[in-house]
């Protein structure tokens, strides 16, 4: 690794952006611990999943604002209720003007649904168990998985739906890939499993030398490129 990516040089980097060692610590994100992920209700894995993907390309302002009718609409995302939503229940939640009316995104809940439901029976447990025992490691061997399985959340989505639910993960902003490429760890926004598995491997090696979560080094890798302020 390149010294642009040690985690000396990035942690006086992104410091200097900051007046205090407590302002900048307030700053970073935070994951849940595992223990927290596994005492979630699988219908806020489902609930999270389904803003993530209404969150895509729409502002999440506008998203976050209408999510408490959603709640309402879709009962709390209960996944054994949402699997069983058939095509007459999406023509009857096309026609609520409290959510965002999008057919194909509507239609996700019942395959997420299924998903969830797919994996408790695979693994004997409950979805955020499986989540939270996901090695983060491996986070896009997850991300992998929630694109393969699950519906709309490939690209960046997987990775913004774990943000929501609170699992450790990197988020690939056009900041955290700038900063990839100038320390040499890619070349390229990443697309190929071998690009993203050199990210990863970084990753790892900062995650290694400063025993900080993923969702801060990400963080802070962004800031070291732009401030947030």
């Amino acid at each position: 690794m390149t010294n642009h990516l040690s985690y000396p040089w990035l942690y006086d980097t992104v410091r200097a952006r900051f007046d205090s060692d407590e302002a900048m610590e307030a700053f970073l994100p935070q994951a849940l611990a595992p223990d927290a992920l596994k005492r979630k209700g699988d219908d806020r894995y489902l609930s999270a999943m389904t803003q993530r993907v209404f969150q895509a390309g729409m502002q999440h302002s506008v998203v976050d604002a209408k999510w408490p009718a959603f709640e309402e609409a879709f009962a709390g995302f209960d996944p054994e209720a949402m699997a069983m939503i058939g095509a007459a229940d999406i023509e009857h939640h096309l026609r609520n003007t409290g959510i965002i009316r999008h057919a194909a995104k509507l239609q996700t809940i019942p395959g997420n649904a299924r998903f969830i439901l797919d994996i408790r029976r695979e693994h004997g447990g409950s979805f955020g168990a499986w989540i939270a025992d996901w090695p983060v490691t491996d986070i896009i061997g997850l991300w992998r998985r929630l694109a393969q399985d699950g519906a709309r959340l490939g690209g960046r989505s997987g990775a913004g739906f774990l943000r929501l639910a609170g699992k450790d993960t990197f988020l690939l902003t056009s900041h955290v890939v700038e900063r990839l490429v100038l320390a040499g760890a890619i070349t390229r926004t990443p697309s190929s499993r071998r690009d993203l598995q050199a990210v990863q491997d970084a990753f790892n090696a900062l995650q290694q030398s400063s025993g900080r979560p993923l969702c801060q080094l990400s963080s802070m890798l962004a800031l070291s490129i732009h401030p947030a302020f």
